[in-house]
C-alpha cells in the first residue's frame, strides 16, 4: 500500500489569486502602518493633559436613543465588522483558489494556527490558574493581527520569500476564523432569538442573491447594513454578521483575466482600503489609549492575568505555531517547499505574537468596565510590542543570511 505523499507549501497559486493577494498585501501594509501610528496617537492623548477629553470621545452616544451606540461599542462592533467581513472574503477565496482550496495541501499554516491557538490558552490558563474572573481571558492571547504583521514583515524583511508571506497570511486567516468562532461561542451573552432569527434571515437572502449571480451593490448593502443591526441586537457580537456575509460573497470562478471582477473581488477593492485605512486605526484609535503609569505597569505584571495575556502572546504563540508546523511535517502530512526555512518559521512564529486588534476586541469584551480592563489592554499592547521587537531581530538576521546565500549562488554562476 503506497503512503500519500506530504503535500508542498506553498501551492502554486493562479494568476488572479496571486494578483489579487498581492493587492491585498500592500494595502494590508499601509493600513498596519496607519494602525500603530493611530496606536500612538492614542496613547498620547490618554496620557496628556486633554485625557479627559480622550475619555469623553469614547465614550460619546450618538444614532437614536434606542440602539445605545458609543464611539468605542460603533469602533468593536461595527467597524470591526468591516475587518472581519474582509476577512471573510479572504477565508472564502483561499477556499475557492487559494491554499486551502485542498485543506490536505494546506495542512502546515492550517496545523501552525491551530497550534498557536491552543498553546496561549494553556500558558495563560496555567499562570492565572486560581483568579477570580480568569477563566474569561482565555482567548485573549490566541489571535494574530495581520495588518501590524505584515507592517513589521515589510518594514523589516521586504524581500522575505514569497512562501514565507503566504504561510504568514494563510496562517491569519484561519486564526481569525477561530478568533470569530471563539467569539460567537463564547462572548455571546443575553440572546435574543427572534432578533437573531431576523439576522440569519437577511444573511440567508445575502447569499440567495449571490448565487443568483446578483451584482448590484445597492442591494446588498442595505442587507448587509439590516444584517449586521439585527445581529448587533441579538446578543451575539456583531462582527459575526461580518464573517457570514464575507464567506457568502460570491469569489471569481476561474483565472480569466478578461473576466469582469467577481463580487468578492469587488468588495474587496472598495472595502478593504476602507478597512485597513479606517476602520482598524480608528478601533486602536479608541481601545489603545491607556493611562500609563508606573503604578499600572507594576500592577499589570503583578497580574496574573495580565501576565497571562503577555506569556500567551509571546511565548505561547511562538511555541504553539512552531510545534503545529513542526508535527505537520514530522507526521509526513505536508513538507517545506522551496524558500521556507525552519529559521524563516521561527521568526514568523514569534511575530505571530502580535496579537493587538482582535486581542484587544475579545478583552474588552471580556473585561469591559472591570478591575483588569486597562491591565489586560497594556498586557496587550506590551507583548505585541516585544513580539514585533524579537521578530524584527530575527528578520534582519535572516536577511543577512538570505543576502549571504544569493551571493553564493551568483559567484557559484
Amino acid at each position: 500500500m503506497s503512503r500519500r505523499r506530504a503535500a508542498v507549501f506553498p501551492l502554486r497559486p493562479t494568476v488572479r489569486h496571486a494578483r489579487n493577494l498581492a493587492e491585498a498585501l500592500r494595502t494590508e501594509t499601509i493600513g498596519g502602518i496607519v494602525m500603530l501610528a493611530a496606536t500612538v496617537v492614542a496613547l498620547l492623548w490618554a496620557n496628556s493633559p486633554w485625557k479627559a477629553d480622550y475619555t469623553a470621545f469614547t465614550e460619546w452616544e450618538f444614532g437614536p436613543s434606542w440602539f445605545h451606540l458609543t464611539v468605542a461599542h460603533f469602533a468593536s462592533d461595527g467597524l470591526l465588522a468591516v475587518f472581519f467581513f474582509i476577512a471573510g472574503l479572504e477565508l472564502r477565496e483561499e477556499l475557492a483558489h487559494g491554499e486551502l482550496k485542498r485543506l490536505s495541501d494546506a495542512l502546515l499554516p492550517v496545523l501552525a494556527a491551530v497550534g498557536g491557538v491552543i498553546m496561549p490558552a494553556l500558558i495563560y490558563l496555567a499562570v492565572s490558574a486560581g483568579v477570580d474572573d480568569a477563566g474569561h481571558g482565555w482567548a485573549i492571547p490566541t489571535a494574530t493581527d495581520i495588518a501590524f504583521a505584515l507592517a513589521v514583515l515589510a518594514i523589516t524583511f521586504s524581500n522575505c520569500p514569497p512562501a514565507l508571506r503566504a504561510f504568514l497570511l494563510t496562517l491569519a486567516v484561519v486564526d481569525d476564523l477561530i478568533a470569530i468562532t471563539i467569539i460567537a461561542l463564547f462572548y455571546s451573552t443575553d440572546l435574543r432569538f427572534g432578533l437573531l432569527a431576523v439576522a440569519a434571515a437577511l444573511v440567508v437572502l445575502y447569499g440567495l442573491l449571490q448565487r443568483r449571480g446578483v451584482r448590484s451593490p445597492w442591494i446588498y448593502a442595505p442587507i448587509g447594513i439590516a444584517a449586521w443591526a439585527f445581529t448587533y441586537k441579538s446578543g451575539i457580537h456583531a462582527t459575526v454578521a461580518g464573517v457570514a456575509l464575507g464567506l457568502l460573497t460570491s469569489p471569481a470562478p476561474d483565472d480569466s483575466p478578461d473576466e469582469l471582477r467577481s463580487n468578492a473581488e469587488y468588495a474587496d477593492h472598495v472595502l478593504r482600503p476602507f478597512s485597513a485605512g479606517i476602520c482598524v486605526p480608528l478601533f486602536a484609535l479608541v481601545s489603545a489609549g491607556v493611562a500609563l503609569s508606573p503604578s499600572l505597569l507594576g500592577e499589570v505584571f503583578r497580574d496574573r492575568i495580565a501576565l497571562g495575556v503577555i506569556l500567551g502572546l509571546i511565548v505561547g504563540k511562538f511555541m504553539g505555531v512552531l510545534a503545529g508546523a513542526y508535527v505537520a511535517v514530522r507526521l509526513g502530512f505536508a513538507r517545506l517547499g522551496d524558500g521556507l526555512h525552519w529559521r524563516d518559521l521561527a521568526a514568523v512564529a514569534m511575530l505571530a505574537g502580535v496579537g493587538f486588534t482582535v486581542s484587544l476586541l475579545i478583552g474588552d469584551l471580556a473585561y469591559e468596565g472591570t478591575e483588569h480592563s486597562e491591565r489586560v489592554t497594556t498586557a496587550v499592547l506590551i507583548a505585541s510590542l516585544v513580539a514585533s521587537l524579537v521578530a524584527t531581530v530575527a528578520f534582519r538576521f535572516r536577511v543577512r543570511v538570505h543576502a549571504q546565500e544569493g551571493k553564493e549562488s551568483h559567484d557559484d554562476l
